[in-house]
């Protein structure tokens, strides 16, 4: 979703934009080879794993991200995809796989194949970058390095088959059918590939653009994401993503709402700051796996620096979540106990992202 700047224009935008690029020659492209490796530590002012978003969870703790692998490639007017992930964030951090016990093999991350039928029509069919949501698992794509409740709680990837066809140079559509829930590459067979996905792609103006992204199924429930981006000036960005989910499978006012919020201003062309204002709240009935308890809230504020040098960015960060009723802990020995004692949380974070 730009699902924040790189799932959106690698994924929701990648088969757009081989469909332009792969109907312009007949020649093969080189194989192109991309990628990142990152490292964190982070500290939890109540020295206790505090903030149950995905990434930077261990406390006190010099630990490891993850090296990605994106491979590409386009031959005429069909291109794929294959991206896969070594390491605790593109593994069991962001998505279970095997059994549900294996946290050390691998991750794909992406592996999916395009046809660009015309210049502005074509169809994509594997396991993508979801399309919904404006953080991204790479670190690469996000200013953050720590990630939303919004983005933790909805969907990483989507297997399926899409269609996407540009209406005009501002406006594009993309529809298409993928297996009954999120993040596994294969369907429950008696449900099969019966939820439906689209999203709208507007660019009303020069250096805005919007993501209007409906997810639906029995069992994944139904998903309305707007994403958007303005380039206010050349140095000033603001970006929102506004979410709602209802849990699927006939559950009745379970899920959850949110928005957040992304200022960001590149200081210099080596150094920016960003900042993401989130509010979340859990409805009626839970059904949300991280974050609130049922029918309750959080807000969340997270200050992030980026430092560049080269392809290597260093990302200072500190983070403020507070919740409506005691939602963390003050101490290990609150933790031991599961007990929550506080209704607010800080950490502070150092990460290193090398992209490649």
């Amino acid at each position: 979703m730009f699902k924040k700047v790189l799932a959106l224009i690698a994924l929701a935008a990648t088969s757009y934009a081989n469909a332009q690029d792969s109907t312009s020659t007949s020649t093969s492209t080189p194989l192109s080879i991309s990628g990142s490796v990152d490292a964190y530590y982070k500290y939890d002012f109540s020295k206790v794993p505090n903030i149950p978003t995905s990434f930077a969870t261990d406390q006190n703790s010099v630990s490891l991200g993850m090296i990605d692998i994106a491979l590409r490639k386009s031959t005429g007017k069909a291109s794929f995809v294959g991206e896969v992930s070594f390491g605790p964030r593109g593994q069991y951090q962001s998505i279970l796989n095997g059994d549900n016990a294996d946290q050390n093999s691998f991750h794909i991350q992406n592996l999916y194949a395009t046809y660009a039928f015309t210049d502005k029509f074509s169809m994509t069919a594997g396991y993508m970058g979801t399309f919904v949501g404006y953080e991204v698992i790479s670190p690469v794509g996000n200013i953050n390095y720590s990630t939303s409740y919004l983005f933790t709680n909805g969907p990483f990837q989507n297997a399926g088959i899409k269609a996407n066809y540009a209406i005009s140079s501002k406006v594009g559509l993309m529809a298409g059918l993928f297996n009954n829930k999120w993040n596994v590459y294969q369907a429950d067979a008696s449900q099969g590939v019966n939820t439906f996905g689209a999203q709208l792609s507007v660019t009303p103006v020069e250096g805005w653009s919007a993501y209007f992204n409906v997810l639906t199924g029995y069992s994944s429930g139904t998903i309305l994401d707007l994403t958007t981006a303005y380039q206010v000036t050349e140095k000033f960005r603001l970006g929102l993503n506004v979410a709602d989910w209802s849990a699927g499978e006939g559950a009745d006012d379970a899920g959850y709402t949110g928005v957040a919020l992304y200022p960001s201003v590149a200081v210099t062309p080596a150094f920016g700051l960003g900042l993401r204002g989130e509010y979340f709240k859990t409805k009626k009935n839970g059904g949300v796996g991280f974050g609130p308890a049922a029918d309750e809230s959080v807000t969340a504020l997270t200050v992030s620096a980026n430092l560049k040098a080269g392809g290597l960015t260093f990302i200072p960060e500190v983070r403020f979540d507070n919740g409506s009723v005691n939602s963390f802990y003050k101490k290990p020995e609150s933790l031991a106990v599961g007990t929550p004692d506080t209704k607010s949380a800080s950490q502070f974070s150092l990460a290193v992202v090398y992209a490649f």
